[in-house]
Order: structure tokens, then C-alpha cells, then sequence
């Protein structure tokens, strides 16, 4: 029967589809609606029938979603969704968060296990807490809220959300690169390099080996796979290409050292040779492969030291003087240096130019290394030691000229706590223009003209004199001969540059060393804080003793005859007392060789 709806009842209509022609409801559905054409009454009160079971469905679904709403909505994590196993559906963010960290750790043991991880033909294993391998939990719950589904889903459905995963890039970088070992060939960075004043560019080549970002990626979505985790080998090029340093060669280097550059200061100009700007330019690549044009600040001013020297003012350290026997601390004085950290700056600006090579250099205040108050500061109160030898030939021989060059070149200098003080190093060079002049000086084993002999005397009276004192032995050679005016053992030799003397300041006090002379003996004194109540020397016996030969040599300016010295071993014991006992005893042992008694016809 049918019946008709109630005249006052409210109506929900949906508005038909409109369908091409051919794909119309047949009569068991809906019925197109042609023009001229009139549907009969009853066809008609079905067809809207139809149109209110459709309406009926939907309004079902809308009230039970409407009805269920509290339940779907509730909490900001749409019910149903999992992490790792973890339910964390229905809750809000921090209870969310706090139940996939307890989750997470009863799964502790399983995502702690090692990653196997396959590197080309290596398989390696990386330990997830050695790389800080992990879930990052807020920002997997932040996810889980964001993608949140339809209301339907939410209702209905459930659904797992993957883990935001993270590592640290860098020690996973460090410990695959490990594992590849020799597989990985690192890549032949860039440069350009100087043989005299010609630029000689040195082209890259890639490398084999691991890209961070990459291996990052492969470990994190592979470590919770279960199975073995590939990561690529890659080739690897430098920022840099062949091209590249070209360019830089053509644009940069050569126009670099095409000409010299000019410093004007207000003392006035400098000239920076192209020999100088070659030595102090570097051209060459940072870890990228890229090159950066730079010059090297210290190298500059080694290169300049002497038209620097033109124009600036030495600072002057604080010194002490021994005076009476007193030390006596005399303050230093401020310099004028040009500033080469910013003259290397403005040098690079004008480098590529063919012209105009000019810039400003500024002369700054330089301030003493070591000032009064540093010196106060390092107990430097009394003669702790000294030693003298004697020499012949009065103050006018060579040999007694340089003895005095050299004593003159290292009075009063200061050697701070801890510092080494080698000789070769303090006086550099002994030539003729230091002041040194010839004088028999043992080479080859035999005494022969050259500059600078007579310095080993001074050099084992300076080492007698820091052994008194304590300090500590870092080098030193005694002579191939034993000389009667020297202490057996306890005495030392040296050439430039292969023979040095070295000490070390071992106590927690400055050491100032002093020389003084007469005309016949040199005097080495050192000024300190005394650390021991003594420090003196027992020997043994002479041993294994034998006797000179007699070697004849032609006549000549180079021949210096000898009566022949027997050669020797023996120890010598450096005995340190502190409160009346003996602390220390340090030996000492050399071998003399039989000098030969050469004469010469």
C-alpha cells in the first residue's frame, strides 16, 4: 500500500545526478526525466520514495558519527593509531608521549641490537647507541596528531604511524669510514703551488668512499627492516674542477706575482717582491675541495723581515741585569710594527690587478713579550750556579774574539719555566757576519782552520753551568778529544747547524743566564731561585785507555800539528742534596778517542 508523506513533515531532497543519456537509471532506479514527457503519478511517488531510503542511509551515518563523537574525538591522537606495537590512540600529547617511552623500553633490548649494515663487498655492524640511533618520540607523536584521518577513519579505522628516526650523521660518518677501510680512496684535493715565482696548478681527482647525508638516510629507514642495511659507496668530487684551477691560475696567480706591490707606511714604503708574495700565498683547498685565496701572515713577515725591518721599531723585552752580584729587573719598551694580519687582506685585493699595485700598511703598537711585572713574577732572586775555563791568547787571538762574540750574544738571556734553550736556536748562525772569525775548530778529527772555533769552550762552560744548577740535560756532545781545560764527561761541543747544546728550565722559577770575561777565562753564571742545597759531581775511574798514533800530514796553511791526547771511558755521577741527603744521582758516560799526534812534512 502505498502511502502518502505528511503534508507538514519537513522533506530532505537530494538533487538527482545528472548522467549522460545513455548511462540514465534503468526502471529499477531512476527514471530520466525527458522533455514533453510526463511520468505517471505512481512512478513518480517511487522514485522520490528512493530518493528518501538514500537520505534515510546518509542521515544513519551522520547520527551515529554525531553520536559517537566523543568517543572519536577524544584525545589528540586519533584512536586506533600505533607506534612500533605501541597503542597511543585516544590520548592526549603528553600522556601519548609518555606511553610510546614506556613502550619503547620494554623494546629496549630489540632496538639496541647491532645494525648489520653492507657496505659494497664489506659488511660491518653499527651500534645504535655508538651513533645515537634512536626514536625521537615527541616528534613521532607530533606526526601521529598532525596526519590526522577523516572522521569516518577516525571512527572506524586503525592505522600505524612509522617513527621519526635520528641519529648523529657525523660518528655514523666516522665509524662506516672505519669499517670501509681500504676500499675508500680519498679524493686528490686542488692547488696551486709556486716553484720560484711560476704557478703550478695540481688538478683534483675524485674519491670512492661515503656521503654522511646519505648513509644517514639508508641507516635510518633500513634499521627497523630487519634485515642487512645497504649503504652506497659513492664517487666523490671536489668543489673544484680542473676549469676551476685553471681560471684561478690565469685571473689570480699569475697576475699575483706579475709585479711587486707597494706599502706605503708614514716611515716609509715597503716593497713586497713577487719572490714575497709566492712564499707567503696560499692557494689551496678546504676539506670541500674549494680554493680560497689567502696569505699567510707569518710567512709574510718572514719574507719582509728585512724591508720591514726599515720602517718598524723592535719592541724590547724586560730584561734583568746582574748588578753587584744583584739581579735587577729593567723594564722593556713598546715597538712600531706594521700590522701584517691586515696588510695580508689588503694585498689580495690588489693582487689580480696589473696596475695600481699599491696599499696603505699600518704601523701599530707592539708590546713587549716578557714586561717588568712577568718577571717580578718568576722568583728570580739570587746566583744559583757559575762556572769558569781558562783560555789562552788573550783578548786579541780569534779563538778568544769569538768566545767573547758568543758570551756577548746570549748575556742576559731569560729562560722561563718549562722553556728549552738551545744555542744554535738563540745565536743562529756563527759567521763573519755575526762578528765570528777564524780559529782551529776539530772537524773530521782533526783540528783545521774555520770560523767560529773557539765557541765549544764557551759552550761547555754554559753547559757546566745549567748542570750545576739542576736544570735538566735535553742535548749535548762532548768533544771526540778530551781537553785537559775542560771537565771530563761533563763538557760539550758544537758546530752549525748539526751539533746543538740544549737545556731545559725544569724548576717553576725564570733562570737569567749571565756571562762575563777576562782576558784569559769565560764566566757563566746563572740567576734563579736554588731548588737543591747542592749539586755536584763524583767520577769513576778511568778505563779501557789507549794510546795516540802518529799521523803525518803535508805542509800547508791547513795542517796544525798535535802532541796526541790517550783516549779514555768514564762516568760521571751529577749528585743533587736537598735537606742535607742525597735525592738524585744522574750518570753520565762518554768514550775519548785517542787523538793522533799529527805532524805535518
Amino acid at each position: 500500500m502505498n502511502q502518502q508523506p505528511d503534508a507538514d513533515a519537513p522533506t530532505v531532497q537530494f538533487p538527482a545526478p545528472r548522467l549522460p543519456v545513455d548511462q540514465q537509471p534503468s526502471s529499477a532506479g531512476f527514471i530520466p526525466v525527458q522533455s514533453g514527457h510526463t511520468p505517471a503519478p505512481g512512478r513518480q511517488r517511487s522514485s522520490r520514495r528512493r530518493f528518501f531510503m538514500a537520505g534515510g542511509v546518509a542521515a544513519a551515518v551522520l547520527g551515529a558519527i554525531g553520536g559517537a563523537g566523543a568517543y572519536a574525538y577524544a584525545g589528540e591522537v586519533p584512536r586506533g593509531t600505533s607506534v612500533l606495537g605501541v597503542d597511543i590512540g585516544g590520548k592526549n600529547r603528553s600522556d601519548a608521549i609518555a606511553a610510546l617511552h614506556a613502550g619503547l623500553a620494554k623494546q629496549a633490548g630489540k632496538l639496541g641490537n647491532p645494525v648489520a649494515v653492507r657496505l659494497g663487498d664489506r659488511a660491518a655492524e653499527v651500534t645504535p647507541a655508538d651513533i645515537d640511533l634512536g626514536v625521537d618520540v615527541e616528534a613521532t607523536v607530533t606526526v601521529a596528531i598532525e596526519a590526522s584521518p577523516n572522521p569516518i577513519g577516525r571512527l572506524l579505522g586503525s592505522r600505524t604511524v612509522e617513527p621519526v628516526v635520528t641519529l648523529d650523521e657525523g660518528k655514523l660518518h666516522d665509524l662506516l669510514g672505519t669499517a670501509l677501510g681500504k676500499d675508500a680512496r680519498a679524493m686528490k684535493q686542488p692547488s696551486i703551488t709556486f716553484s720560484g715565482t711560476t704557478p703550478k696548478p695540481n688538478y683534483p681527482q675524485p674519491g670512492r668512499g661515503l656521503d654522511a647525508a646519505r648513509s644517514a638516510d639508508a641507516v635510518r629507514s633500513g634499521w627497523l627492516g630487519g634485515g642487512p642495511v645497504d649503504v652506497p659507496i659513492v664517487e666523490i668530487h671536489p668543489a673544484t674542477t680542473k676549469e676551476d684551477v685553471d681560471k684561478l691560475v690565469a685571473e689570480f696567480a699569475r697576475p699575483a706575482v706579475s709585479a711587486p706591490v707597494t706599502v706605503t707606511t708614514e716611515r716609509g714604503d715597503v716593497t713586497v717582491a713577487p719572490a714575497a708574495i709566492a712564499k707567503s700565498l696560499r692557494l689551496v683547498a678546504d676539506k670541500a675541495g674549494r680554493i680560497e685565496p689567502a696569505l699567510d701572515a707569518k710567512k709574510l713577515r718572514a719574507a719582509l723581515s728585512t724591508p720591514l725591518g726599515a720602517v718598524e721599531v723592535q719592541p724590547k723585552d724586560a730584561r734583568v741585569a746582574i748588578v753587584s752580584g744583584k739581579p735587577r729587573v729593567t723594564e722593556g719598551t713598546e715597538g712600531r710594527q706594521v700590522d701584517v694580519t691586515a696588510l695580508a687582506t689588503d694585498l689580495l685585493a690588489v693582487l689580480p690587478k696589473s696596475d695600481e699595485r699599491t696599499v696603505t700598511g699600518k704601523l701599530v703598537a707592539a708590546k713587549p713579550a716578557t714586561t717588568a711585572a712577568d718577571v717580578a713574577k718568576l722568583g728570580i732572586k739570587e746566583r744559583v750556579s757559575t762556572f769558569t775555563t781558562k783560555f789562552t791568547g788573550g783578548l786579541g787571538a780569534p779563538r778568544s774574539q769569538n768566545i767573547v762574540q758568543i758570551a756577548k750574544d746570549v748575556d742576559g738571556t731569560l729562560v722561563k719555566p718549562g722553556a728549552v734553550f738551545s744555542l744554535n736556536g738563540h745565536t743562529g748562525e756563527r759567521g763573519y757576519r755575526q762578528g765570528y772569525r777564524d780559529a782551529p775548530v776539530i772537524l773530521d778529527g782533526k783540528l783545521v782552520p774555520g770560523v767560529g772555533g773557539g765557541t765549544s769552550q764557551f759552550t761547555t762552560t754554559l753547559f757546566n753551568a745549567a748542570y750545576y744548577a739542576g736544570l735538566e740535560d735535553v742535548h749535548h756532545k762532548p768533544h771526540s778529544y778530551y781537553f785537559d781545560r775542560y771537565p771530563a764527561v761533563i763538557e760539550s761541543t758544537i758546530f752549525w747547524p748539526d751539533l746543538d747544546m740544549k737545556f731545559r728550565n725544569n724548576t717553576e722559577y725564570g733562570v737569567v743566564i749571565d756571562t762575563s770575561w777576562t782576558d784569559n777565562s769565560i764566566t757563566v753564571s746563572m740567576y734563579s731561585t736554588k731548588v737543591w742545597d747542592s749539586v755536584s759531581t763524583e767520577y769513576s775511574p778511568r778505563r779501557n785507555i789507549t794510546s795516540p798514533k802518529v799521523i803525518k800530514l803535508p805542509k800547508g796553511p791547513t795542517c796544525i800539528a798535535t802532541n796526541g791526547i790517550p783516549g779514555f771511558t768514564q762516568d760521571a755521577f751529577r749528585v743533587f742534596k736537598k735537606d742535607g741527603k742525597v735525592v738524585e744521582r744522574e750518570k753520565f758516560t762518554w768514550t775519548y778517542s785517542a787523538e793522533p799526534r799529527f805532524t805535518c812534512g
